[in-house]
């Protein structure tokens, strides 16, 4: 990190229920028969950027299992618009050189890291350190040796490290996963997965490759890696990539388009691509007897699903409702996290061979 940003600067630069289980009869059922907590556990969100405003927080107004108890953060007006708004307790609020006495606080069973992916790693080996269960968000970091550093961490601690996939519990992804598992179209034939945006401020901080990571890959584009696996059901042995720039100027510290094919076992490929210069959002299956699609894919919602047979028609929530409640239940019933730290890890291993592909020109193996 450059001597020139804090970790308050990281965090000001941060830019960017019950329905859903009712339309995921699985997952409905799967927490219908787990005992409910007495006393719901707490979650301490680290970094109040606009996800934690505008998603988490009210999220956390609706789960069932877990709540938010506390707030990490480096700016004292946050703090106190926090406090107010949500009746967080003043020793629940932390910043971030103080945020190890967290270790001291029992109403606070699970962090939430919310930060520039830069930090995720610092914040989650520290929480664990802690005594504390973590959910990071994606990516879980920014190299895979980073990755591993957290898993060990946290298994060390004897803690759950859950990642952000919340479109995990979401109806109309939960549907896709149901129709590769199933089959019901036939064997899969080609995936499609595209996200991207046209990004603003080129001083934020996701146009800073040491905060960053990497650029639309790194931010929009895991989402696709996601998609493609979840969309298949498999695992990607290699890759091939090509990256391009029409403002090299703007675009000087990380990429501004890449496309990759990603090889599947069988002879399947995958399409994807990603990009900050215009907006894009589709996964698309086809398969021997027919298609599915989901357009939006990938953002808050509500996303839009049909297929060769006809629409989905699944209820709008908010995603981040069944993904906490869903995390609170494992830790409630002493059961594995759907989302754990190694499914992160994976991802985490293709986007460094999608990098090597485009820097080499080559095909590249993915390790398993």
């Amino acid at each position: 990190m450059s001597q020139s940003y804090s970790r308050r600067d990281f965090v000001r630069q941060l830019s960017l229920g019950a329905g859903a289980l009712t339309a995921a009869p699985s997952l409905a059922a799967s927490l219908a028969h787990h005992r409910t907590p007495a006393k719901k556990l707490g979650i301490a969100l680290v970094g109040l950027g606009n996800y934690s405003k505008d998603n988490l927080a009210p999220a956390l107004a609706q789960t069932q299992f877990c709540r938010l108890a506390g707030i990490v953060t480096g700016s004292p007006a946050k703090a106190d618009e926090w406090a107010k708004k949500h009746n967080i307790p003043k020793q629940n609020i932390y910043n971030y050189d103080n945020f190890d006495n967290i270790a001291n606080n029992p109403d606070i069973d699970i962090v939430y890291v919310v930060l520039p992916n830069s930090l995720h790693k610092e914040f989650t080996i520290r929480a664990a350190k802690a005594g504390k269960h973590v959910i990071c968000e994606k990516p879980m970091s920014i190299s895979v040796k980073e990755g591993e550093e957290m898993i060990a961490a946290c298994k060390a601690a004897g803690k759950q490290l859950a990642i952000g996939y919340r479109l995990r519990f979401e109806p109309h992804t939960l549907e896709v996963m149901r129709l590769a598992r199933e089959m019901d179209f036939g064997a899969i034939k080609h995936v499609e997965t595209y996200f991207g945006f046209s990004i603003g401020d080129p001083n934020q901080w996701r146009m800073k490759k040491a905060l960053a990571g990497g650029g639309p890959l790194m931010d929009v584009g895991i989402y696709c890696i996601q998609g493609a696996r979840y969309a298949t059901g498999l695992e990607p042995i290699a890759v091939t990539a090509q990256a391009f720039k029409t403002n090299p100027a703007k675009f000087s510290e990380v990429e501004e388009t890449l496309t990759w094919q990603l090889a599947f076992p069988g002879g399947l490929v995958a399409n994807g691509s990603t990009t900050y210069a215009f907006n894009v959002e589709r996964l698309r299956v086809t398969a021997e007897k027919g298609y599915y699609e989901l357009s939006p894919a990938y953002g808050y919602g509500p996303l839009k699903g049909r297929t060769s047979k006809g629409g989905m028609n699944f209820p709008h929530a908010l995603h981040q409702v069944a993904q906490m409640d869903a995390f609170a239940d494992c830790l409630i019933n002493n059961r594995p996290t759907t989302v754990p730290g190694e499914m992160g890890l994976q991802d985490m291993k293709i986007i460094e061979a999608i990098y090597q592909a485009v820097d080499t020109g080559r095909r590249i193996e993915i390790a398993p």
